[in-house]
């Protein structure tokens, strides 16, 4: 059986929510692998909404779910995620949902120093969620960081804290922010230790069985390709990497593991916080994509940027992820427009480019060229199948395949997991 990653293809909040809970029902086992509770899913099952941040989408199904090494781990908010679904009448427990012991903590200092540092950035912040990623990640490849593994330590634990300190109080002095007491810290960390170590594992070795068995994985990444920290639009980025090559290395398991990559795409873009854009509507176009798409973040509620499908930069998300084929969202947003645009090239001073610079100079220089296509006066809502789709709904999804090279594999066309149109089972390659 095919083992599926799935990753956003553009700015993140394409929709991959429903379509990972859509894959789970099928899938044996759903492992995160990079980010951190700045990302959020929605979910909806048998009408009932669930906001995720860390977990995987599985646990609402009952699927072995597990956070692999590769993403940072709020010990705090998880566990308040994890007492949220439980009241919401969902079983998590160590039988059904395991962490990575080798994976690196958020700690309370980390959103400290984020905000200090946004603060002090003042107009040319990066716009993060302020949720101490950044920083927790930049521990983890400074060799300082505070692992799961390391809350079972009681003797080490200390003087790991001290290491830890003595780089992060400077920072925070030298910010004007007030500094972080290490006993406090002690206490905390030794007071959730009991709490969350039961859910420690090797997921590694979890997944390494579950593949010599035959079960089927599902990857689930979070965020977009666009803000991978190597091959987005730095720097304004996150603080991993957000493609389907990180699977492997955030789970735990080899690249041959993953047989598909499915990238969630958005029938038109969106972005939250700061940076480039080449095809953003600042005017009434964008406004109504964004009221008519509950362009809200899920995590922070931030309102987002809206604009028109940019095919340069999904077609070069594709290529660097290695995308097989993509799950197409929200097409029902642009029901009712009566002319639609999609980017199909950049213009720059030195004339016109297929591909986004890698230079935030050269990004934010970028004009895209447009090409436009009619739009439909039907619905789409709902649709099951390419027969319940208007035809030119039909021939601006074909246009979109010509120009980013690839296939739709799934097509999303409402919140509700089982308006779905499956043109190819990602499981069956």
């Amino acid at each position: 059986m095919a083992n599926v990653a799935v990753v956003g293809s553009q700015w993140g909040d394409e929709g991959k929510g429903k379509i990972v809970d859509w894959l789970s029902e099928r899938a044996d086992v759903v492992v995160r692998f990079q980010g951190g509770h700045n990302a959020g899913h929605t979910l909806v099952v048998d009408g009932r909404t669930y906001k995720l941040s860390l977990l995987p989408s599985g646990v609402v199904r009952g699927k072995l779910s597990l956070i692999g090494s590769g993403v940072v781990v709020d010990p705090w908010a998880l566990l308040d995620e994890i007492d949220e679904v439980r009241r919401a009448g969902v079983d998590v427990t160590p039988k059904t949902f395991r962490v990575a012991e080798n994976a690196c903590l958020i700690l309370p200092l980390h959103p400290l120093l984020d905000h200090a540092r946004e603060a002090a950035r003042g107009s040319a912040r990066i716009g993060t969620t302020g949720r101490g990623i950044g920083p927790a990640y930049e521990d983890k490849v400074g060799r300082r960081a505070i692992r799961l593994c390391d809350l079972a330590d009681a003797d080490g634990l200390a003087p790991r804290v001290d290491h830890l300190l003595d780089h992060h109080n400077a920072l925070l002095r030298g910010l004007g922010a007030e500094t972080f007491d290490r006993d406090e810290l002690i206490e905390k960390l030794r007071a959730v230790a009991p709490r969350i170590l039961p859910f420690a594992a090797p997921v590694w070795h979890l997944l390494d069985g579950a593949r010599r068995g035959g079960r089927r994985i599902l990857f689930e990444g979070a965020q977009g390709a666009m803000l991978d920290v190597d091959h987005g639009t730095y720097p304004y980025v996150t603080s991993s990497n957000t493609l389907a090559g990180q699977a492997a290395a955030g789970s735990g398991l080899g690249p041959r593991s993953i047989d598909y990559v499915l990238g969630i795409t958005k029938a038109y873009t969106t972005r939250v916080g700061s940076g480039p854009f080449p095809t953003e509507q600042d005017n009434e176009i964008g406004q109504a994509l964004g009221e008519r798409g509950h362009e809200f973040g899920t995590v922070t509620g931030r309102k987002r940027r809206c604009g028109w499908f940019d095919a340069v930069m999904v077609r070069q998300a594709i290529r660097l992820g290695g995308i097989d084929g993509i799950a197409l969202t929200k097409l029902d947003v642009l029901d009712g427009m009566e002319e639609l645009k999609v980017c199909t090239g950049y213009e720059t001073d030195e004339g016109r480019t297929d591909r986004f610079p890698a230079s935030a100079r050269g990004q934010a220089a970028v004009r895209p060229v447009y090409e436009t296509v009619p739009g439909w006066s039907e619905s789409t809502r709902g649709a099951r199948s390419w027969a319940g789709l208007p035809a030119e709904a039909v021939k601006y999804i074909r246009r979109i395949e010509e120009l980013i090279e690839a296939p739709v594999a799934l097509l999303s066309t409402s919140p509700e997991r089982e308006d779905t149109v499956m043109v190819r089972d990602p499981f069956a390659v």
